[in-house]
């Protein structure tokens, strides 16, 4: 088996489901199904010199999966888009190791997801701004997910829950989306979302670093009970 092709998200994906627009609470007419899955690979494909690849894209259209170790190390980070399947409403263990994969998912929270979310929409919101000095455009779904990132980063540093279904705001982030909003509202929303931001960062019950012990526990827990099954 380690040194033949392995179907790697057919065999030994852990966990699977739709992300995007569709966990959001944003979806319409024609949305995209974003999948995104996490697979174990079996132990003995690390034998080799050539290692399991960390990402996967496909089989399906607009899926993406990663190695369950790379997705662990993302996530660590306070990754939005890595952190966002665990929490999402249409993402389903399919195994055990999914399973405890979601059940640990708060050690990989800690105070850096302000500035991880943070950066993330400061990003968003700087290259929509440079395009619309430049050019007089906006790009409005950019703009809109750039809300969406600010409003879920709050969220998680208050609750210490990742904000995924956004459902709630759903008719005036789709307004902007559609062009709705003049931009000097978006960018004071933004502005009030960001203080907010940093207002949950600095109350935040979270820990300053995220839980490495117990996610080391949990990875090689998922390497140990793959040599199981071989031996067995």
């Amino acid at each position: 088996m380690c040194c033949g092709v392995i179907d790697y998200v057919g065999s030994y994906t852990i966990l699977s489901g739709l992300v995007g627009s569709r966990a959001y609470g944003l979806a319409g007419p024609g949305s995209d199904h974003d999948r995104r899955g996490v697979y174990a690979a079996p132990a003995t494909a690390f034998w080799p010199l050539v290692k399991p690849p960390t990402h996967l894209d496909g089989p399906a259209a607009e899926q993406f999966s990663w190695e369950v170790e790379r997705f662990c190390t993302l996530a660590l980070t306070g990754n939005p888009t890595v952190l966002e399947v665990l929490w999402s409403p249409l993402v389903d263990p399919i195994t055990s190791d999914g399973e405890q994969l979601v059940a640990a998912r708060g050690a990989f929270l800690s105070a850096r997801v302000a500035d991880s979310y943070g950066r993330y929409a400061r990003d968003q919101l700087r290259r929509v701004d440079s395009r619309h000095v430049a050019t007089g455009e906006i790009n409005h779904k950019q703009a809109m997910h750039m809300i969406r990132l600010l409003l879920a980063g709050a969220h998680v540093l208050a609750t210490g829950e990742v904000l995924v279904d956004v459902s709630a705001h759903r008719d005036r982030l789709l307004a902007i989306k559609n062009g709705a909003v003049p931009w000097a509202d978006v960018t004071a929303w933004a502005d009030e979302l960001l203080h907010r931001l940093d207002d949950a960062a600095a109350a935040t019950g979270l820990p300053a670093e995220p839980d490495r012990a117990a996610v080391d526990e949990l990875l090689v827990g998922i390497r140990r009970r793959s040599l199981t099954e071989l031996a067995g």
